[in-house]
């Protein structure tokens, strides 16, 4: 019958939702970020590391979960949500404290990052590269790096005038920021499928009244 529901609907799939993609990429560049650019010592290094790792393990889980709990799903993803506030606030804070600038979303640099649409870490240093920093691994230290205020008055061509370790914090923030986009409708969308179909005991009760009917 068209209207018959199973008693486990179709879960999991994380993998192609953009929000555990942009999270993913976000935990790698945050794990080399931070061996570069913090204190392995301190406890600022592990709980960066450990907000990026739980954003994209949140995700996942609760993707999982999501066959028996629609409760459980809508928790872990508003963890993961949580979580990445956290880490986009520890990369302001990075900016901040050294004087560096936090860009605005229309800086040359940043339009020029957006429109690579980067999916690795490889593609990031590409365009560290192509911002005029010529350190062939991209996100290593450099002489340039000397984490300071520097002029950000690039017109339309590389923005070499950046340290690194600003350049790349600007980017992480501009994943985090898209990101935090995806999970924010994902929620709005898990909540309103939530109050219209119920959780696993209401969809076990209509399969149950299902069967009855049939037999």
């Amino acid at each position: 019958m068209a209207d018959e529901v199973g008693l486990i609907p179709k879960h999991g799939g994380y993998s192609n939702l953009k929000s555990f993609q942009l999270a993913r990429l976000v935990y790698d560049l945050t794990v080399r970020f931070c061996d570069l650019y913090i204190d392995r010592k301190s406890r600022t290094h592990d709980q960066m590391v450990q907000a990026a790792r739980s954003g994209v393990q949140n995700i996942a889980e609760g993707s999982q979960a999501s066959g028996t709990s629609k409760k459980t799903e809508l928790k872990l993803t508003n963890v993961a949500r949580a979580s990445l506030e956290e880490l986009r606030l520890d990369f302001q804070d990075f900016l901040r404290q050294r004087g560096l600038p936090e860009l605005a979303p229309d800086h040359p640099a940043l339009k020029r990052f957006k429109a690579r649409r980067c999916a690795s870490l490889e593609e990031i240093r590409a365009w560290v590269k192509e911002e005029g920093h010529t350190d062939m691994h991209g996100l290593t230290r450099t002489n340039k790096d000397k984490n300071q205020m520097l002029s950000v008055s690039v017109g339309e061509g590389p923005c070499s005038s950046l340290s690194d370790s600003a350049l790349i914090a600007n980017a992480a923030l501009s994943l985090l920021n898209l990101c935090c986009y995806f999970l924010d409708r994902q929620l709005a969308t898990q909540a309103a499928s939530f109050e219209k179909e119920g959780g696993f005991t209401e969809r076990l009760y209509r399969v149950r009244t299902q069967a009855r009917r049939r037999s």
